[in-house]
C-alpha cells in the first residue's frame, strides 16, 4: 500500500489505492459470506482459506470486522483475479445450468421442426451423436403427435441431447 509507483514506474495515486483496497476488502467480504460448502469450492493457500473459516465462525461485529481486514490484507498480497473468478463461478452456477438446459430444450425443437436438417446441424456441434438414433427419435415424435400418444419420444430425445451434451463436455474437459 505505500507503493506509489506501479511496476511500469507510473504514480498510483492515493485515491486509485483506497479504491483497489476496498474493492479487495468486498471480494473477501462476499467470500466470508458463502456456506462451507460453497466455501470448499474455491482453491486458495492454506492461511487464507483458514482466514475464511475462522472468520465464518466468529459472532461478535468487532471480531468479525477485524477478521474482514485481515483478509484484505493478505488478499492484498496475492493476485486475486483466480478468486473473484471462482467466486462468480460458485455464485452464478445455477445460470450456468439454466443456460445450458435452455440450450438443449432449443436443439430438441429444432430437430423435430427441422427433421434431417436439424439432425445435420446437430451432427456438426456434436459429431459423436448417432445419427441413426436421432432419426429414430424424431419418426417416433411426428408418430406420437399424429396418434395422440404420450410424448415418451419427446422426453427420450430429450434425454439423448442431455447425454450427448454431457460427453462432450466431458470429452472437452478430460481432452479424450
Amino acid at each position: 500500500m505505500t507503493d506509489l509507483y506501479d511496476d511500469d514506474g507510473n504514480y498510483i495515486s492515493r485515491t486509485s489505492r483506497k479504491k483497489e483496497c476496498d474493492e479487495t476488502l468486498e471480494l473477501g467480504e462476499k467470500i466470508l459470506a458463502l456456506t462451507k460448502d460453497e466455501l470448499s469450492q474455491i482453491n486458495m493457500d492454506d492461511e487464507l482459506q483458514h482466514a475464511f473459516e475462522e472468520g465464518q465462525r466468529i459472532k461478535s461485529h468487532g471480531a468479525l470486522k477485524r477478521q474482514k481486514h485481515y483478509i484484505a490484507k493478505l488478499m492484498r498480497g496475492r493476485d486475486i483475479e483466480p478468486l473473484a473468478a471462482q467466486l462468480n463461478l460458485v455464485l452464478h452456477k445455477d445460470d450456468i445450468h439454466s443456460a445450458a438446459f435452455k440450450r438443449m430444450e432449443k436443439w430438441r425443437d429444432t430437430l423435430i421442426a427441422d427433421g434431417d436438417k436439424g439432425i445435420n446441424a446437430f451432427l456438426q456441434e456434436y459429431p459423436h451423436a448417432d445419427r441413426h438414433h436421432m432419426r429414430q427419435l424424431v419418426r417416433n415424435i411426428a408418430n406420437e403427435k399424429k396418434n395422440n400418444k404420450p410424448p415418451a419420444s419427446f422426453r427420450a430425445i430429450f434425454k439423448y441431447i442431455r447425454e450427448v451434451v454431457d460427453q462432450s463436455y466431458n470429452i472437452d474437459e478430460n481432452g479424450l
